[in-house]
């Protein structure tokens, strides 16, 4: 049974509304999954703090001009899902190839086939792997909280150190005046 033109429309709403709050997504052919397989990659994607659509790829082209994103030439071809990465692509990207990988996934099955980040840079699926080995937001924070405490550490090092020898300094001169 064909879908009417108003759900149509409210799938591409849907998926370009994604597309807005994302800051990249992944392209993955997929045929034949179980449900249960399919389920367990959307909980992986939504732990990683994305989001995982199967969708039309007229649907989603759509979506993609609608929103002004580059349509990724080639890649949406035959049965699709897309990852989408909300505010942390590079780990949704990350969590989708470890899928890949844990899943043991192959093609004609399920093949990440590339995608797109921040909405003009296209992917191939080497990009990709390049993209999942980018730090999280979460490292990424962390390795900042340490470029700022680094050099307040190193600061009360030094002035302990001092304030250290100087009652060294004083120790001695009262050790002196006792024994003289």
């Amino acid at each position: 049974m064909p879908i009417s033109r108003e759900v149509k429309e409210e799938r591409v709403a849907r998926l370009a509304g994604l597309l807005e709050e994302s800051t990249g997504f992944a392209i993955v052919r997929t045929q034949g999954l179980p449900v249960a397989r399919v389920q367990n990659i959307r909980r992986k994607i939504l732990a990683a703090g994305g989001k995982y659509v199967v969708s039309k790829n007229t649907l989603l082209i759509k979506a993609l001009e609608q929103v002004g994103w580059s349509v990724p030439p080639g890649q949406l071809k035959g049965p699709t899902a897309i990852a989408f990465g909300k505010n942390n692509f590079p780990a949704v990207a990350k969590a989708l190839l470890n899928v890949v990988k844990d899943e043991g996934f192959e093609a004609p099955f399920f093949e990440v086939v590339g995608g797109v980040m921040g909405g003009k840079e296209i992917l191939d699926p080497a990009r990709l792997e390049a993209v999942s080995n980018l730090p999280s937001l979460e490292e990424l924070r962390a390795q900042l909280i340490g470029l700022i405490v680094s050099p307040a550490t190193g600061l009360v090092t030094v002035l302990d150190g001092g304030v250290g020898n100087i009652v060294n300094v004083l120790q001695a001169y009262l050790d002196d005046k006792k024994a003289s």
